[in-house]
């Protein structure tokens, strides 16, 4: 699929097909070897500091304890509370050393041509605020964190000046309570390369 318009969709394939490692191995013994070739913002994926600044860091250096089992928060807004999201939606919160998941409601477009216009978004203001607080990764259910009207990426910079990750292109958070949960989205450990996509998934308190 194509997540982000002007992007490649990825393309999957067998290195070695099954069929033709029979060749290589004993009577009754075969394999696959797959192979993809993918841009690295394809799906559900997370943004480290080093997709934005050259000196922050990449995959290989993100904190786990940034994204691995942490205390999450869903902040869920109503379908008619607009595009931008500011400062406002976020203050009954606590969102200091959680995960911050931001539920808009636009994955119901996920995988459809409305999903890449008109996607709600965080302001300027929003980011700065989260970056205040501390949150440790911050998530949301839409095509960008930013506005992409303009070329400007100002929650984009700020979250991750702050080494705070990003991820996008999340679903299902509809299914999230507002608290009592924790968060997990951890890309591959990879050395000069800022972007990658993640297998999100929270787990809930007991």
């Amino acid at each position: 699929m194509v997540t982000y318009k002007g992007l490649p969709a990825p393309k999957i394939s067998d290195f070695l097909s099954r069929t033709d490692s029979r060749a290589r191995y004993a009577p009754g013994t075969e394999f696959v070897i797959g192979m993809i070739e993918m841009c690295s913002n394809t799906g559900t994926y997370v943004d480290s500091p080093f997709h934005r600044y050259p000196d922050g860091a990449d995959l290989a250096e993100l904190d786990l304890g940034r994204l691995a089992d942490v205390e999450a928060v869903t902040i869920e807004l109503a379908r008619d509370a607009g595009r931008a999201i500011d400062r406002a939606a976020l203050l009954a919160h606590d969102v200091a050393h959680r995960a911050v998941l931001v539920h808009t409601g636009w994955d119901r477009h996920w995988r459809s041509d409305a999903y890449f216009t008109g996607h709600p978004f965080l302001t300027a203001d929003a980011a700065r605020y989260l970056a205040e607080q501390g949150a440790r990764v911050v998530g949301i259910d839409s095509f960008n964190i930013d506005d992409t009207g303009g070329g400007d990426r100002p929650v984009h910079s700020t979250l991750l000046a702050a080494g705070i990750p990003i991820c996008e292109h999340l679903t299902n958070l509809a299914a999230l309570p507002a608290r009592g949960y924790r968060f997990s989205a951890v890309p591959v450990k990879v050395t000069g390369m800022g972007t990658f996509p993640v297998r999100a998934y929270a787990t809930l308190d007991t």
